[in-house]
């Protein structure tokens, strides 16, 4: 989610409102998505040309070495898909939009900040090579962090603003100034620490007055988060205003942060609150807004996913996936990030949202020459359990049937209705599609990227699928590939293993990671 200027408010009063941390001998919950982007922007990392995997990797293993010299074990919680009530769509759309602009400068020599396609199944493979436990939740994973930090009573480490809100037990460090590069040393022994800062709910709450921490989660929901933002709710606003005293030339969103937290702090608990915000709303919205309010006032609460049992058990429960009836196999390759949030998407919203990555904005974008893959994909999903029909915004169309993809287009997003491809009969059933032998799950793929079998015989097993995916890229791109075009990409496949041979004599058919990183549509 996120508190519009919230994290820029506390670490303005840095001095008052955190406190020094040397870290070490702890469980930390990790924010998956949040440290995978600060590692990729802030480890001057190339990001124009299609992802600098390799060194992203070594980032990502340093940062967990560090960890382990502490000994702080780190357990990683990864966003899943969007949420099943669909609330965050605009917000999701505004940044695709963003995204783009961003590609854009990046492609023409300006700056930006765009993640390259593979950043998060590279963070995954280096996660599962380290043997760090991780999970990755069904939808959002913010309460989902907050409820088992709590439950371990270990500090939370993100970005995330809404985690200066979020009533945790052990609190809050930032990843901003979390010196996992600047190990030190407890004097006298031989104990090693990260430095770190420490925010805790209860010295916001001292800063203004002893305020009663249970307003904070009315506060963000005013201040405005991804979930919700009512233009109405501008004439109440403008009436809060900063104290006298507070510097001019900070920003509105600073003003406002600060106008909140000072009006609320006068009120004994979020009822009374509540009520006197109302009072400056027309008659006719106050039920209304007050309904909005209350609802998103929840997303702050105790979440009832329990992801400990993941980490004792390798399952959780999730009430919300449960209740949609998904195949068992689907939602533990899920929890286990085997399958991407892409697929959850596809399958409980009928929508997917294209990630952007830098190109030629006049160009189409890449994702189409994978559109007949996505296609079967589709095929596949639909499926599913008929248990998906109670879902009232979702409910199974006719054949074939329809999703919406969110795209590129120039430099704008645009909403396009593509149909699913019927897989064949025996694949009929996603419940059981894992029950099929491994000869007739490869002959599925093979038909999708329209690869015959001969054509892999004599090539190493490690390098087959890179290699039936390029066979595809060179049918369907729409641009002719040259040869040396086709060079440099085996020489990108053959880097890999080259690479471990030479360090690893005794690794004959080592999996490469360039090689690994071809293999998604």
């Amino acid at each position: 989610m996120g508190v519009r200027g919230l994290m820029s408010f506390v670490e303005d009063h840095s001095y008052e409102l955190f406190a020094d941390l040397k870290l070490r001998n702890t469980k930390i919950i990790i924010d998956g998505y949040a440290l995978f982007h600060q590692l990729c922007f802030n480890s001057n990392l190339e990001l124009r040309y299609g992802g600098d995997y390799d060194s992203f990797a070594d980032v990502v293993q340093k940062f967990f070495e560090s960890l382990f010299s502490c000994n702080i074990c780190p357990y990683v919680v990864l966003d899943g898909g969007c949420d099943i009530s669909d609330k965050k769509l605009t917000t999701l759309k505004d940044r695709a939009r963003e995204k783009i602009q961003m590609a854009h400068s990046l492609s023409v020599g300006g700056g930006g900040y765009v993640c390259p396609l593979l950043i998060r199944e590279v963070f995954i493979q280096v996660l599962i090579k380290l043997q760090v436990c991780f999970v990755q939740c069904f939808s959002e994973a913010d309460r989902d962090i907050m409820t088992l930090a709590n439950h371990w009573n270990c500090p939370v480490l993100s970005s995330d603003s809404d985690f200066c809100v979020f009533d945790l037990k052990a609190g809050f460090c930032p990843l901003n100034s979390f010196q996992w590069r600047n190990v030190n040393t407890v004097k006298g022994t031989q104990d090693s620490y990260i430095p770190a800062k420490w925010f805790s709910l209860d010295g916001l709450c001292r800063y203004f007055s002893n305020m009663n921490k249970a307003l904070l989660p009315l506060f963000a929901v005013l201040c405005g988060n991804d979930h919700i933002n009512l233009p109405i709710m501008e004439t109440f606003l403008s009436k809060v205003r900063a104290p006298p005293g507070a510097a001019s030339s900070t920003g509105r969103r600073y003003h406002r942060v600060l106008g909140l937290l000072t009006w609320l702090s006068r009120f004994a608990d979020p009822a009374e609150a509540l009520d006197n915000v109302l009072k400056h709303l027309p008659k006719k919205n106050r039920e209304n807004v007050k309904e909005l309010l209350c609802c998103s006032m929840e997303e702050y609460q105790q979440s009832q996913v329990k992801l400990q049992h993941f980490f004792q058990r390798g399952t959780y429960d999730c009430p919300e996936a449960l209740g949609l009836g998904l195949p068992e196999w689907v939602l533990v390759a899920l929890a286990k990030g085997q399958l991407s949030p892409f697929i959850s998407d596809a399958l409980v919203l009928r929508r997917t949202i294209l990630h952007t990555q830098v190109e030629n904005m006049q160009q189409p974008n890449a994702h189409r020459i994978a559109l007949p893959i996505r296609q079967i994909i589709y095929g596949l999903l639909s499926n599913v359990s008929p248990h998906l029909e109670n879902v009232s915004f979702n409910a199974l169309p006719p054949w074939p049937p329809a999703f919406s993809e969110v795209e590129r287009i120039h430099k704008n997003i645009q909403t396009s209705v593509v149909d699913a491809v019927a897989p064949p009969k025996d694949h009929s059933d996603l419940s059981k599609l894992t029950e099929l032998s491994l000869a007739r799950r490869q002959t599925l793929l093979l038909e999708t990227l329209k690869v015959k079998q001969r054509v892999l015989d004599p090539i190493p097993p490690s390098l087959k699928l890179p290699i039936a995916v390029s066979c595809y890229w060179l049918q369907h791109a729409e641009a002719k590939a040259k040869v040396h075009h086709l060079q440099a990409l085996l020489l990108g496949m053959l880097m890999g293993p080259l690479h471990a041979i030479i360090n690893n004599p005794g690794i004959v058919d080592p999996a490469p990671r360039h090689a690994q990183c071809l293999t998604a549509p």
